[in-house]
């Protein structure tokens, strides 16, 4: 990736600028949406747009009249065409808080920006080998109105994804205050027991992911919170999200799973 797009300038990367005081920077003011782009379209485009502008209502960003859905998607398919990235890549676009303090945010339009990265195909299948996973410990999340958004303050992901690295694991799972465990650092988390596919409610703390939406309208998922006895009683375990899709996993501490009826999810949402 050569270039990338500062609030509808597309610049060289290495000439990117954002002043110091910039909200994200300074307070973690801000959100990101990552996305799956393929063949010159935005992969659930609406849902990443309904949770990106009810995010920023959220926070309470002032938001201008011409920042609309389409607005952002053109800036978003204006850079990955600058990178020759049409055919298939991922675009990571933050917005964040003008400079100031915090209580001179309020009244200020947020800046954005929008980054792109090149993906091998084999990304969007169905792994052959599950992956191997574990759960992050002296960590855990608050159940709060903040929690299911895809927010800059992702320290606990970071610390936990430090932690999966020095254990050997491909990713790691985080729990909430109430130590149930709710999502893995990059991806929302679902068990199937006994046929029943599972997946831990929004109340608590997880991200309120795309992909996780749009498998809830796909199949039948019951919402119930996951304690570490459940997840070693679960017959298979799966993480989602909106660039990986679906990924099985195949053991987390002493407990293993198989992939059958995780297959067969997958093979519904194949060319999504």
């Amino acid at each position: 990736m050569n270039y990338i797009n500062l609030n509808g300038k597309i610049i060289e990367k290495a000439d990117a600028g954002i002043p110091v005081d910039n909200g994200a920077f300074r307070y973690g003011y801000g959100l990101f949406e990552t996305m799956l782009v393929q063949n010159g379209a935005i992969q659930l485009r609406q849902y990443h747009m309904e949770r990106l502008f009810t995010s920023l209502k959220q926070l309470h960003f002032t938001v201008p009249a011409l920042m609309t859905a389409d607005y952002l998607e053109k800036q978003v398919l204006q850079t990955i065409q600058k990178n020759k990235l049409d055919k298939l890549c991922r675009v990571r676009m933050q917005l964040f808080g003008a400079g100031g303090g915090l209580y001179e945010q309020e009244n200020k339009p947020p800046g954005f920006l929008v980054e792109c990265f090149p993906l091998e195909e084999s990304i969007l299948h169905l792994n052959e080998n599950g992956l191997m996973a574990g759960v992050a410990t002296g960590l855990s999340k608050s159940m709060d109105t903040l929690s299911n958004l895809k927010s800059c303050n992702a320290l606990i992901y970071a610390i936990a994804a430090r932690q999966a690295k020095a254990n050997k694991w491909n990713d790691a799972l985080v729990c909430n205050t109430a130590g149930n465990i709710i999502e893995s650092t990059i991806a929302n988390i679902f068990w199937i027991k006994s046929g029943t596919v599972y997946t831990p409610p929004l109340t608590d703390g997880c991200i309120a992911g795309v992909m996780r939406r749009h498998l809830m309208d796909e199949i039948t998922v019951k919402e119930k919170s996951l304690s570490e006895q459940e997840l070693s009683d679960a017959d298979e375990i799966f993480l989602t999200n909106a660039i990986r899709k679906i990924k099985w996993v195949g053991g987390i501490g002493n407990s293993s799973y198989h992939n059958a009826r995780t297959t067969e999810i997958y093979g519904l949402l194949d060319g999504v």
